[in-house]
């Protein structure tokens, strides 16, 4: 397989042979408002600051050229914008994680819509629809309901892309029940002025690391949003203090690894 991080949650994931899409957001940087009252969330780090806050590394051209299909763990505009749902072709294929959210995208134009379940296989890959918590305490019913996914077909290794979750027993079981290894974890601390972590920080991370020792780790979502709390040098400062820089991967936008 070979994953690639386009820019915050942004992957491209090739896999047996597949291209997929996860978590579009293709808006030029500055394009929408920063997450803050001004989109209807509370006091936000950098609410002067509109989203994305970085350029795409890549051409939108090259990102949905070939892609088999998409899959939208949830549709928070940094997941899923304005310019995905115009640069998408109607009839792709797009995976979501609720009935809910299919109505949505199905309103938005696309044709080709299905909920993933635990069992759901596309072309002969099996995708698995995981749990997840966007936060903890009050904060989860701003946040509202997220999945992740896991892949497997029997000439790859196990991949569990986790999501916009914090650290939790439902992570935990998903790793212990998979086996995972590869693991994708959004991990940039994003959170408001109150309320706690939206995403992983660094302790979700060790944690992620410590269920799955022998799994590789790539820390996604970073330094993309104004929201975020933790950057990508203080990550690799941590995980080189706990001397897993091997095993925990920070890439930059645009890098990829093959597995």
């Amino acid at each position: 397989m070979n994953i690639q991080q386009i820019r915050n949650a942004t992957l491209v994931v090739e896999y047996a042979g597949k291209k997929f899409l996860i978590d579009p957001m293709l808006s030029e940087k500055g394009a929408f408002p920063p997450f803050g009252p001004a989109t209807g969330f509370p006091d936000a780090p950098r609410q002067d600051q509109n989203n994305p806050l970085v350029d795409l590394p890549t051409s939108i051209d090259q990102l949905i050229h070939n892609v088999d299909a998409v899959i939208l763990t949830h549709l928070h505009p940094d997941h899923y914008d304005d310019a995905a749902k115009e640069a998408l072709p109607k009839g792709v294929k797009i995976f979501v994680q609720n009935g809910e959210d299919a109505q949505v995208v199905k309103n938005d134009g696309f044709q080709n819509v299905e909920v993933l379940q635990e069992g759901t296989v596309f072309e002969d890959i099996q995708l698995i629809k995981t749990k997840g918590e966007h936060g903890r305490g009050e904060v989860l019913e701003l946040a509202g309901n997220v999945c992740g996914v896991v892949f497997k077909q029997s000439n790859e290794k196990t991949l569990y892309v986790a999501g916009d979750t914090v650290w939790n027993d439902k992570v935990q079981n998903e790793i212990e029940t998979h086996k995972p290894e590869i693991i994708v974890v959004n991990a940039g601390d994003n959170q408001f002025n109150e309320g706690g972590s939206l995403v992983m920080g660094k302790d979700d991370v060790y944690e992620v690391y410590k269920t799955a020792p022998d799994a590789k780790i790539i820390a996604s979502h970073m330094e993309a949003v104004n929201h975020w709390g933790l950057s990508r040098e203080e990550l690799k400062n941590f995980i080189s203090e706990k001397g897993i820089t091997s095993i925990v991967l920070v890439p930059k936008d645009g890098e990829a690894y093959s597995f």
